[in-house]
């Protein structure tokens, strides 16, 4: 069974760079799309980003186009989300989820994504 763990949070002052990680266990990502979603205190979960199994198209939301870059390395079994030029308005709780069809990914449908890791917390704050 599919398992995913994120990593790679932590506090950062606006204008820096984070990197997260997802990582697979219990099975190969290479046939699923990976996508990035975030929950800010008070809001609803909302989508970031996602990139598919099949050619590595990568979707973002418009708030990120810019600053947050999604990347696979199949070979690690791992997912990135480089994110840069952060801002308070990306605190959140990160989450990364897998989903076989891509259409699901590049519409952020976070709902038809059935397997999710715990999140990692990325306060952006002075």
């Amino acid at each position: 069974q599919l398992q995913l763990v994120e990593s790679g949070g932590g506090l950062v002052q606006p204008g820096g760079s984070l990197r997260l990680s997802c990582a697979a266990f219990g099975s190969t990502l290479d046939y699923f799309a990976i996508g990035w979603f975030r929950q800010a205190p008070g809001k609803e979960r909302e989508g970031v980003s996602c990139i598919s199994s099949s050619d590595g198209s990568a979707y973002y939301v418009d708030s990120v186009k810019g600053r947050f870059t999604i990347s696979r390395d199949n070979a690690k079994n791992t997912v990135y989300l480089q994110m840069n030029s952060l801002r308070p308005e990306d605190t959140a709780v990160y989450s990364c989820a897998a989903v076989i069809r891509t259409s699901y990914c590049s519409r952020l449908v976070l709902n038809k994504f059935p397997s999710w890791g715990q999140g990692t917390q990325v306060p952006v704050s002075s």
